[in-house]
Protein backbone atom coordinates (compact mmCIF):
# COMPACT_ATOMS: atom_id res chain seq x y z
CA UNK A 1 0.00 0.00 0.00
CA UNK A 2 1.40 3.06 -1.20
CA UNK A 3 1.74 6.50 0.98
CA UNK A 4 0.53 9.80 -0.86
CA UNK A 5 0.51 13.20 0.12
CA UNK A 6 -1.96 15.21 -2.54
CA UNK A 7 -1.64 19.40 -2.46
CA UNK A 8 -0.82 18.36 1.41
CA UNK A 9 -0.31 22.35 3.49
CA UNK A 10 0.02 23.42 6.99
CA UNK A 11 -0.26 26.62 9.09
CA UNK A 12 1.09 27.23 12.39
CA UNK A 13 -0.66 29.74 14.66
CA UNK A 14 -3.40 30.11 11.73
CA UNK A 15 -5.11 33.62 12.24
CA UNK A 16 -2.32 34.99 14.83
CA UNK A 17 0.48 37.04 14.51
CA UNK A 18 2.42 34.26 14.40
CA UNK A 19 1.23 32.89 11.63
CA UNK A 20 3.34 30.45 9.32
CA UNK A 21 3.59 28.10 6.65
CA UNK A 22 4.41 24.75 7.67
CA UNK A 23 4.44 22.76 4.66
CA UNK A 24 3.26 24.31 0.94
CA UNK A 25 1.49 21.89 -1.65
CA UNK A 26 3.41 19.20 -1.10
CA UNK A 27 2.23 16.22 -3.25
CA UNK A 28 3.90 12.73 -3.65
CA UNK A 29 3.84 9.18 -3.83
CA UNK A 30 5.78 6.48 -1.88
CA UNK A 31 5.92 2.77 -3.02
CA UNK A 32 5.29 0.06 0.11
CA UNK A 33 8.13 -1.45 1.42
CA UNK A 34 11.03 1.24 0.63
CA UNK A 35 13.47 2.97 2.26
CA UNK A 36 13.20 6.84 1.57
CA UNK A 37 15.31 9.56 2.87
CA UNK A 38 13.65 12.73 3.57
CA UNK A 39 16.44 15.79 3.39
CA UNK A 40 17.33 19.03 3.38
CA UNK A 41 18.74 22.31 5.10
CA UNK A 42 17.34 23.27 8.84
CA UNK A 43 14.01 24.56 8.60
CA UNK A 44 12.83 23.07 5.48
CA UNK A 45 10.15 21.58 6.62
CA UNK A 46 11.39 17.89 7.44
CA UNK A 47 10.27 17.60 10.93
CA UNK A 48 6.66 18.94 9.87
CA UNK A 49 6.26 16.85 7.53
CA UNK A 50 7.62 13.63 9.36
CA UNK A 51 4.46 14.64 11.74
CA UNK A 52 1.96 14.10 9.39
CA UNK A 53 2.74 10.92 8.32
CA UNK A 54 1.35 8.97 11.90
CA UNK A 55 -1.38 12.63 12.06
CA UNK A 56 1.09 13.89 15.11
CA UNK A 57 0.18 17.04 12.81
CA UNK A 58 -3.03 17.26 10.23
CA UNK A 59 -2.81 19.23 6.97
CA UNK A 60 -4.30 22.32 7.15
CA UNK A 61 -5.59 22.05 3.64
CA UNK A 62 -4.90 18.86 1.63
CA UNK A 63 -5.35 14.60 1.74
CA UNK A 64 -3.05 11.94 3.09
CA UNK A 65 -3.54 8.45 2.41
CA UNK A 66 -1.02 6.09 4.67
CA UNK A 67 -1.70 2.50 5.97
CA UNK A 68 -5.27 2.11 4.91
CA UNK A 69 -6.31 6.26 6.54
CA UNK A 70 -7.35 8.96 4.90
CA UNK A 71 -6.38 12.51 6.42
CA UNK A 72 -7.93 15.35 6.13
CA UNK A 73 -8.08 18.38 8.17
CA UNK A 74 -11.56 17.19 9.45
CA UNK A 75 -10.17 13.90 10.62
CA UNK A 76 -10.77 13.13 14.23
CA UNK A 77 -8.57 11.76 16.99
CA UNK A 78 -10.74 8.14 17.68
CA UNK A 79 -8.92 5.76 15.34
CA UNK A 80 -5.80 7.55 15.43
CA UNK A 81 -4.37 5.03 17.86
CA UNK A 82 -4.68 2.63 15.33
CA UNK A 83 -2.87 4.30 12.84
CA UNK A 84 0.13 5.20 15.19
CA UNK A 85 0.45 1.10 15.87
CA UNK A 86 1.01 0.87 11.80
CA UNK A 87 3.03 4.48 12.30
CA UNK A 88 5.49 4.86 14.54
CA UNK A 89 7.97 7.64 14.88
CA UNK A 90 11.40 8.46 16.33
CA UNK A 91 12.29 11.28 17.36
CA UNK A 92 15.42 12.86 17.16
CA UNK A 93 17.55 12.06 20.58
CA UNK A 94 14.80 9.63 21.89
CA UNK A 95 16.74 8.82 24.57
CA UNK A 96 14.83 11.92 26.27
CA UNK A 97 12.02 10.16 26.24
CA UNK A 98 12.98 7.05 28.57
CA UNK A 99 10.23 7.52 31.83
CA UNK A 100 9.92 3.38 33.10
CA UNK A 101 11.70 2.56 36.57
CA UNK A 102 13.37 -0.02 34.23
CA UNK A 103 14.38 -1.09 30.24
CA UNK A 104 12.39 -4.03 30.30
CA UNK A 105 9.83 -1.70 31.44
CA UNK A 106 10.67 0.77 28.90
CA UNK A 107 10.14 -1.08 25.88
CA UNK A 108 6.98 -2.89 27.01
CA UNK A 109 5.51 0.16 27.27
CA UNK A 110 4.62 0.68 23.59
CA UNK A 111 3.14 -3.12 22.96
CA UNK A 112 0.64 -2.72 25.91
CA UNK A 113 -0.49 0.51 25.15
CA UNK A 114 -1.26 -1.24 21.87
CA UNK A 115 -3.31 -4.70 23.62
CA UNK A 116 -0.44 -7.04 24.22
CA UNK A 117 -0.76 -8.79 26.73
CA UNK A 118 1.87 -9.36 29.79
CA UNK A 119 3.65 -12.18 27.96
CA UNK A 120 3.33 -10.80 24.71
CA UNK A 121 4.62 -7.46 25.99
CA UNK A 122 7.52 -9.41 27.97
CA UNK A 123 8.30 -11.35 24.75
CA UNK A 124 8.40 -8.47 22.05
CA UNK A 125 10.70 -6.11 24.54
CA UNK A 126 13.33 -8.97 25.12
CA UNK A 127 13.55 -9.79 21.25
CA UNK A 128 14.19 -5.89 20.61
CA UNK A 129 16.52 -5.71 23.30
CA UNK A 130 18.51 -7.94 21.34
CA UNK A 131 17.90 -6.59 18.08
CA UNK A 132 19.26 -3.14 18.94
CA UNK A 133 22.30 -5.26 19.91
CA UNK A 134 21.87 -5.04 23.56
CA UNK A 135 21.94 -7.77 26.44
CA UNK A 136 18.97 -9.05 28.49
CA UNK A 137 21.19 -8.71 31.52
CA UNK A 138 20.55 -4.96 31.31
CA UNK A 139 16.45 -5.71 31.55
CA UNK A 140 16.54 -5.05 35.07
CA UNK A 141 18.88 -2.16 35.56
CA UNK A 142 17.06 1.27 35.29
CA UNK A 143 17.46 2.79 31.89
CA UNK A 144 18.79 6.10 33.28
CA UNK A 145 21.96 4.16 34.33
CA UNK A 146 23.16 3.44 31.23
CA UNK A 147 25.57 5.22 28.47
CA UNK A 148 24.23 7.70 26.30
CA UNK A 149 24.08 4.81 23.16
CA UNK A 150 22.66 2.60 25.44
CA UNK A 151 19.76 4.81 26.18
CA UNK A 152 19.52 5.58 22.66
CA UNK A 153 19.05 2.00 21.49
CA UNK A 154 16.45 1.16 24.27
CA UNK A 155 14.33 4.30 22.92
CA UNK A 156 14.39 2.95 19.64
CA UNK A 157 13.71 -1.06 21.01
CA UNK A 158 10.38 0.72 22.53
CA UNK A 159 9.47 1.83 19.62
CA UNK A 160 10.06 -0.89 17.57
CA UNK A 161 8.39 -3.64 19.56
CA UNK A 162 5.25 -2.29 17.91
CA UNK A 163 6.56 -3.87 14.74
CA UNK A 164 5.15 -1.07 12.92
CA UNK A 165 4.35 -0.85 8.91
CA UNK A 166 5.94 2.42 8.53
CA UNK A 167 9.00 3.69 10.81
CA UNK A 168 9.72 7.07 10.58
CA UNK A 169 12.72 7.96 12.11
CA UNK A 170 14.14 11.76 12.92
CA UNK A 171 18.42 11.57 13.48
CA UNK A 172 18.57 8.32 14.90
CA UNK A 173 22.09 8.06 14.43
CA UNK A 174 22.92 11.74 15.34
CA UNK A 175 25.64 12.00 17.81
CA UNK A 176 26.99 7.89 17.56
CA UNK A 177 30.07 7.13 16.83
CA UNK A 178 31.07 5.44 13.82
CA UNK A 179 30.56 2.00 14.18
CA UNK A 180 27.54 2.73 16.48
CA UNK A 181 25.99 4.47 13.49
CA UNK A 182 26.70 1.86 11.26
CA UNK A 183 25.15 -0.70 13.56
CA UNK A 184 22.23 1.15 13.59
CA UNK A 185 21.74 2.37 10.08
CA UNK A 186 21.93 -2.15 9.70
CA UNK A 187 19.05 -2.29 11.92
CA UNK A 188 17.10 -0.04 9.93
CA UNK A 189 17.76 -1.31 6.36
CA UNK A 190 17.44 -5.11 8.15
CA UNK A 191 14.15 -4.11 9.03
CA UNK A 192 12.88 -2.43 5.96
CA UNK A 193 13.79 -5.89 4.03
CA UNK A 194 11.69 -7.76 6.31
CA UNK A 195 8.91 -6.00 4.17
CA UNK A 196 8.36 -2.62 6.32
CA UNK A 197 8.71 0.74 4.94
CA UNK A 198 11.73 3.12 6.34
CA UNK A 199 11.52 6.98 6.35
CA UNK A 200 14.53 8.67 7.70
CA UNK A 201 15.15 12.06 7.82
CA UNK A 202 18.58 13.00 8.13
CA UNK A 203 21.59 15.11 6.94
CA UNK A 204 24.17 12.77 6.27
CA UNK A 205 24.40 12.46 2.67
CA UNK A 206 26.56 9.46 2.83
CA UNK A 207 23.56 7.37 4.47
CA UNK A 208 21.32 8.77 1.63
CA UNK A 209 24.06 7.35 -1.28
CA UNK A 210 24.15 4.04 1.07
CA UNK A 211 20.22 3.58 2.06
CA UNK A 212 18.00 5.36 0.21
CA UNK A 213 15.67 3.58 -2.53
CA UNK A 214 13.89 6.89 -2.81
CA UNK A 215 14.98 10.23 -1.41
CA UNK A 216 12.59 13.67 -0.77
CA UNK A 217 14.34 17.30 -0.82
CA UNK A 218 12.16 19.82 0.99
CA UNK A 219 13.21 23.60 0.81
CA UNK A 220 11.20 26.32 2.78
CA UNK A 221 8.46 24.07 3.20
CA UNK A 222 8.04 22.88 -0.02
CA UNK A 223 8.94 20.08 -1.82
CA UNK A 224 11.70 20.46 -4.57
CA UNK A 225 12.67 17.45 -5.48
CA UNK A 226 11.33 13.98 -5.25
CA UNK A 227 13.69 11.56 -6.96
CA UNK A 228 16.46 8.04 -6.70
CA UNK A 229 19.36 9.32 -4.93
CA UNK A 230 21.43 8.68 -8.38
CA UNK A 231 19.97 11.41 -9.64
CA UNK A 232 19.36 13.82 -6.69
CA UNK A 233 23.51 13.96 -6.62
CA UNK A 234 23.48 13.72 -10.49
CA UNK A 235 24.14 18.05 -10.74
CA UNK A 236 26.89 19.44 -8.45
CA UNK A 237 25.27 23.07 -9.27
CA UNK A 238 21.86 22.31 -7.91
CA UNK A 239 23.22 20.87 -4.76
CA UNK A 240 25.00 23.68 -3.94
CA UNK A 241 22.74 26.05 -4.88
CA UNK A 242 20.41 23.97 -2.68
CA UNK A 243 22.85 24.23 0.35
CA UNK A 244 22.82 20.13 0.12
CA UNK A 245 26.17 17.92 0.40
CA UNK A 246 27.66 15.81 -1.69
CA UNK A 247 28.38 12.05 -0.51
CA UNK A 248 31.86 11.87 0.69
CA UNK A 249 32.84 9.10 -2.15
CA UNK A 250 31.31 11.60 -4.88
CA UNK A 251 33.52 14.66 -3.18
CA UNK A 252 36.72 12.13 -3.21
CA UNK A 253 35.91 10.98 -6.93
CA UNK A 254 35.85 13.82 -8.24
CA UNK A 255 39.16 15.08 -6.86
CA UNK A 256 40.52 12.12 -9.02
CA UNK A 257 41.21 14.15 -12.08
CA UNK A 258 42.99 11.60 -13.95
CA UNK A 259 40.30 8.97 -12.64
CA UNK A 260 37.64 8.70 -15.41
CA UNK A 261 34.37 6.87 -13.72
CA UNK A 262 31.77 5.21 -16.05
CA UNK A 263 28.97 6.09 -13.46
CA UNK A 264 29.67 8.83 -10.92
CA UNK A 265 29.93 6.54 -7.67
CA UNK A 266 28.03 8.24 -4.58
CA UNK A 267 28.92 5.02 -2.25
CA UNK A 268 32.44 3.14 -1.15
CA UNK A 269 31.75 0.56 -2.76
CA UNK A 270 31.29 2.29 -5.98
CA UNK A 271 34.45 4.43 -5.68
CA UNK A 272 36.31 0.93 -5.09
CA UNK A 273 35.20 -0.49 -8.25
CA UNK A 274 35.44 2.31 -10.14
CA UNK A 275 39.21 2.74 -9.56
CA UNK A 276 40.08 -0.64 -10.20
CA UNK A 277 38.35 -0.15 -13.54
CA UNK A 278 40.52 2.63 -14.23
CA UNK A 279 43.73 0.70 -12.79
CA UNK A 280 42.99 -2.15 -14.57
CA UNK A 281 42.36 0.06 -17.94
Amino acid sequence: MSIKFEKVNYIYSPGTSMEKKGLDNVSFELTENSFVALVGHTGSGKSTLMQHFNALLKPSSGTIDIAGYHITNQTGNKNLKKLRKQVSLVFQFPEAQLFENTVLEDIEFGPKNFGATENEAKSKALKWLKRVGLDETIANKSPFELSGGQMRRVAIAGVMANEPAILCLDEPAAGLDPKSRKEMMKLFVDYQKAGHTVILVTHNMDDVAEYASDVLVMEHGKLIKHDVPKQIFADRNWLEKHYLDEPTSSLFAADLTDFNFKDHPLTIDQLVAGIKENVRG
